[in-house]
């Protein structure tokens, strides 16, 4: 058990987080909701409930907890709080405020991910995947960790090997309105490891009439590393590319990857709600955002912009006798209040989608658990835990594939399967991908061959042969 440990600054740190965040951790009442929620308490050495406690009482000791490093952020607890508290961004402030302190990081390894991360984004303007992971590797003295899966990704193609830099545009081009005209965000993965989602969007969408205009010159999200590092870099870096599309003149992004969607989201959310971080962010950008950019998730813009009827008008091929489990994992729709989703716990966009292709959805009880996506490369043990988790479940309640939308959550259920030590495969394929084969389009042009865990087996015993 931690030693209580009384902090020594004249700032309490109830007083920091309400001056950081406008959040008043004296709300918490201890329903444990939080720590009920939350996929990783068992390995934590405070729960979040605790964690709320020790801010009350002004306990040092949340500042040393391993807790606050090995939070994946996503955001159950916040999501669940009945009290409305943003338990997420209290651990990043504890995070941060941490290291402002001098105070070493109880896991080094997270630490050091977020450096290096925000590194590349720094020097290149997107992230570089195969020096993230190279780097962590060599760091932590493991210099062949996932080798052999890093090679069977270079072998399909899914790993550039040389950077590409970067930088946002001084001028901006305007870009002709059209009815089914949008921003596309494909963000960092899609231009790598998860080519074939953002292959199978662009061709989705063309059979659709769904016109993705790519803006000039985007940046990385930040993702995880930079809102757990720094809150004015974490709405620097999105809206850098939303100011972009704004002077463009189009009215939507779209972002197919959660994480990136979810830091857009949260981004444009924050400029609006607090004057003195809008400020920071034109003083940065040199252009004051107006508002007029609405952020999407890839899956909303199909189900809302274009619609059930015209997306099972395009079925070539149906996925009949196809059982599928929705796998949307945690930021697609949470928290309600970033995300405006209806449906937080147990979202149905996916699975109406699946119905229009021909597939049948399946019930089950993880459509948004955590992979722990953000703790792939520095707790891989814990990810595979909880990705395993995942997995059985969806094998557990029938289903014959996964489908996702994000490319972390994909690349834990597809590329690591071979690491949980399961004693079956369950294909994991992207919704874009089953959408490329409903509309016939055949299993090159879904990229089929990109995928670890090979679908071909599965789909020939449903007679879906493409």
């Amino acid at each position: 058990m931690m030693q209580r440990q009384q902090t020594t600054t004249t700032e309490s740190l109830a007083a920091l987080i309400e001056r950081e965040l406008g959040q008043n951790v004296h709300l918490c009442y201890q329903c444990v909701k939080c720590t009920s929620g939350c996929p990783l308490a068992d390995h934590f050495d405070l729960r979040p409930n605790q964690v709320m406690r020790c801010i009350q009482f002004d306990d040092e000791r949340v500042l040393h907890s391993k807790t606050i490093w090995l939070c994946a952020a996503c955001q159950t607890c916040t999501t669940r709080c009945p009290q409305g508290l943003d338990i997420a961004a209290i651990m990043d402030a504890l995070r941060i405020e941490s290291k402002r302190r001098g105070i070493p990081p109880a896991l080094p390894e997270v630490d050091k991910f977020g450096t290096l991360f925000l590194r590349d984004v720094g020097l290149l303007g997107r992230l570089y995947e195969v020096g993230l992971m190279a780097g962590m590797n060599l760091w932590t003295g493991k210099p062949t960790k996932d080798l052999p899966m890093g090679l069977a990704m270079m072998k399909r193609g899914k790993l550039n090997l040389i950077p590409g830099v970067t930088r946002p545009p001084r001028r901006v081009k305007p870009v002709e309105a059209a009815p089914h005209r949008v921003a596309y965000y494909p963000g960092c993965s899609l231009h790598s490891s998860a080519a074939e989602y953002d292959h199978t969007m662009r061709l989705a969408a063309r059979i659709l009439g769904l016109d993705l205009v790519e803006p000039p010159g985007w940046v990385c999200c930040g993702s995880t590393p930079a809102h757990s590092c720094d809150r004015r870099l974490a709405t620097v870096l999105p809206m850098r590319t939303l100011t972009t599309v704004e002077r463009m003149g189009l009215d939507t992004l779209i972002a197919p990857c959660s994480s990136c969607f979810s830091r857009l989201k949260a981004a444009a959310l924050a400029v609006a709600e607090d004057t003195n971080l809008a400020a920071q962010v034109e003083d940065e950008i040199g252009y004051a955002y107006q508002g007029r950019v609405t952020v999407q998730h890839a899956v909303d813009t199909l189900m809302n912009r274009v619609g059930t009827d015209r997306i099972a008008a395009s079925v070539q091929r149906p996925l009949t006798g196809l059982k599928v489990a929705c796998y949307y994992g945690c930021l697609v729709t949470r928290p309600g209040r970033v995300t405006g989703a209806d449906h937080v716990e147990y979202p149905m966009q996916m699975d109406y989608l699946m119905r229009a292709l021909g597939a049948e959805p399946v019930d089950w009880s993880y459509k948004t658990d955590c992979c722990g996506g953000a703790l792939t490369l520095t707790q891989t043990p814990l990810a595979l835990e909880l990705t395993g988790k995942i997995l059985r479940n969806a094998r557990d309640c029938g289903a014959d594939v996964v489908a996702t939308v994000c490319p972390l959550c994909q690349m834990n259920l597809d590329a690591r399967q071979s690491q949980i030590g399961l004693e079956f495969r369950l294909p994991a394929l992207y919704a874009t991908q089953l959408m490329v084969l409903a509309f016939g389009q055949g299993a090159a042009a879904a990229a089929l061959s990109k995928n670890l865990v090979d679908p071909a087996p599965v789909l020939q015993s449903k007679n879906l042969s493409f």
